[in-house]
């Protein structure tokens, strides 16, 4: 595969059919320093290219046998250099044999470093299991984000009332959405249909179901104890975590998350938050879960926040 450039002076990326690549991985090859005139091949053989002559480069792809000998042809006119990003970005399958190993490297590569330990060896091994088999159905990414927040909607109403089964099926649902909710960032990244407006509808969608679990549970407390402070509690836990989505959401994108502040954030922001959830459920004491969401949230802001001072002054 290619990615083709615009213009004279402009970047190709020439990857071999056996090569599955990931996308942060092309963007990286995208963007890698490179003299002009000058070819840069990894290990896979894979290429990518700054010339001003990209049609010729084209033409040479298209008589070329094979990558090998497209690359021979290249070096011929152009300088060499070696290197082409990070090798883990990308899997080269040598055959029909290395199918299953290319499978699991795919699967492997969708687990985020800041995933709680439970999201990491529970909800994520049941929701690779789920995306295994919708792949290769014409199920899109947007249509299990919508998916997940009907789920995670339909359980907020359970946490309206006191008793330990309502609030344990509200759990569960709230667990289900949760599990579902990764089903859709890894269907994108397997099919690579990542996009802006995907990833804003993901990231609103999770915002307005723990807004809503919050304030059912703030309202279905304020209920028991025949008071109003519950909802004053209900209302400082949604706007943490409004404001909280807000500031997250006018990160810089990856920069945010590249450092030791961003990474800290993300990890603050997992999901394990659910099992203590449920677990509150079991005695009918949810909405106890309040305190900490009102008390945290600030905290998780003032980290972002930081993190977004130590980009700008270094």
């Amino acid at each position: 595969g290619a990615e083709t450039p615009v213009g004279p002076g402009a970047r190709l990326v020439l990857v071999p059919a056996n090569v599955l690549p990931q996308a942060r991985w092309l963007r990286a090859l995208r963007e890698m320093p490179l003299d002009p005139e000058t070819l840069a091949v990894d290990s896979s053989l894979t290429a990518v290219v700054e010339s001003t002559g990209i049609d010729e480069v084209l033409r040479s792809a298209g008589q070329a046998a094979g990558a090998e000998d497209l690359i021979a042809t290249l070096s011929r006119r152009l300088a060499r250099a070696t290197g082409s990003g990070d090798p883990a970005g990308r899997f080269a399958l040598g055959g029909a044999a290395g199918a299953p190993a290319a499978e699991d490297w795919l699967m492997r590569s969708l687990i985020k470093e800041t995933e709680g330990f439970m999201s990491r060896h529970l909800e994520r091994r049941i929701s690779l299991a789920i995306t295994r088999r919708l792949v290769v159905t014409s199920i899109t990414p947007n249509a299990m984000t919508l998916v997940s927040l009907t789920i995670g909607l339909l359980g907020a109403p359970f946490f309206l009332s006191a008793a330990p089964l309502q609030q344990i099926v509200g759990g569960l649902l709230f667990l289900t959405h949760s599990v579902l909710d990764g089903c859709d960032g890894e269907l994108a990244r397997l099919k690579f249909q990542e996009s802006p407006t995907g990833a804003r509808l993901d990231f609103w969608g999770d915002n307005l179901v723990h807004v809503a679990v919050f304030g059912c549970m703030a309202v279905g407390w304020s209920l028991a104890a025949a008071s109003l402070w519950p909802l004053l509690l209900g209302a400082l836990a949604i706007t943490g975590t409004a404001a909280s989505a807000y500031v997250v959401a006018h990160r810089d994108g990856a920069a945010a998350a590249a450092g030791p502040p961003g990474r800290l954030a993300d990890a603050v922001a997992n999901r394990d938050f659910i099992y203590l959830v449920i677990l509150l459920a079991c005695f009918g004491r949810a909405h106890w879960f309040l305190i900490p969401v009102a008390l945290g949230t600030p905290i998780f802001m003032m980290l972002v926040r930081w993190g977004a001072g130590r980009r700008r002054t270094t």
